[in-house]
């Protein structure tokens, strides 16, 4: 039961995410840990809201028609935007704080629930 309350909240999450980066695109950038230029990055934060959003879609579709193990796999293979995300915030002038604390953390919990799901 956990691994799938986990999986339903991390997904649901990153659909949140990517919910705000379609509606306030500065503003998600910021928590992202690369401000965006005030008047040039908006498609960039759109492709990423709308990236999110679907990763998050695709994982709660997974869970519900599929199951543990296919979302298993989902959880695992997408655990590579964290990981990807703690890379483009180091290169990029944001700082260790996000790129890890955010990023690498959030990539640690997905893992750790595929993990979990793979179990069931």
């Amino acid at each position: 039961m956990l691994a799938y309350g986990l999986a339903v909240l991390l997904n649901a999450f990153v659909i949140v995410i990517g919910a705000r980066f379609l509606l306030t695109p500065q503003a998600a950038a910021s928590g992202y840990g690369v401000a965006a230029k005030e008047n040039g990055d908006r498609a960039y934060l759109t492709i990423k809201g709308l990236r999110d959003a679907t990763y998050g879609v695709l994982g709660l579709a997974l869970l519900a028609f599929v199951g543990a193990h296919a979302a298993a796999w989902f959880m695992l293979v997408v655990a590579l935007v964290p990981l990807g995300d703690t890379v483009i915030v180091l290169r990029n002038g944001g700082t260790k704080a996000a790129a890890f604390g955010i990023h690498s953390a959030t990539a640690v919990i997905v893992l750790a629930d595929a993990g979990l799901l793979f179990a069931v």
